[in-house]
């Protein structure tokens, strides 16, 4: 997997809305390119949901964001529409950015040793050098970690994804 200092390898993808993307389309500013699993999964959903309600706040911090998988453009417009999603998802059947950038590989899934998407995120200077690597991406609490490293850390949390519980109600202790 790159880590921080490493160059970012140039790639070209299509998006959700059928536009070539390169790396080379953000010359000069921040990128967080974060690899996720697949659509349509729970995990994979709440990380969505949380960068594309954060997109106001890394663009703030002067920073775009894209989410790749090896899901098809078709699969990533559904994703999109049916989360009303704000951010950009890059469809890499072939995994060659996945492999470029050490985001495919073995990993445990379920106490099994599978072939994969290792989800992870870069943080990506406008010299296209990696500043930040988050190897082994837990969802929950990622997208404020991204926005600390960005510099936008004390804007305050990210919008939580998961519904709260209701507060317990007060019952009166009974009398003995």
């Amino acid at each position: 997997m790159l880590k921080e200092g490493d160059k970012a390898p140039a790639f070209e993808l299509v998006s959700d809305a059928g536009q070539t993307v390169r790396l080379s389309d953000f010359a000069g500013k921040k990128l967080v390119l974060y690899f996720y699993p697949r659509d349509n999964t729970p995990g994979c959903t709440r990380e969505a949901i949380a960068f594309s309600e954060s997109v106001k706040r890394i663009a703030a911090a002067g920073a775009s964001v894209v989410g790749v998988s090896r899901d098809s453009v078709k699969s990533h417009g559904s994703f999109r529409d049916k989360h009303a999603l704000k951010i950009p998802l890059l469809s890499d059947p072939d995994l060659v950015v996945q492999r470029a950038f050490g985001a495919w590989g073995d990993k445990t899934m379920y106490g099994k040793k599978v072939e994969g998407t290792i989800r992870s995120t870069f943080v990506i200077g406008p010299d296209g050098t990696i500043a930040k690597a988050f190897p082994s991406v837990k969802v929950d609490g990622h997208v404020d970690q991204v926005l600390a490293a960005l510099g936008a850390g004390d804007a305050g949390p990210a919008q939580k994804v998961e519904a709260k519980a209701a507060p317990a109600k007060k019952v009166p202790a009974k009398k003995r």
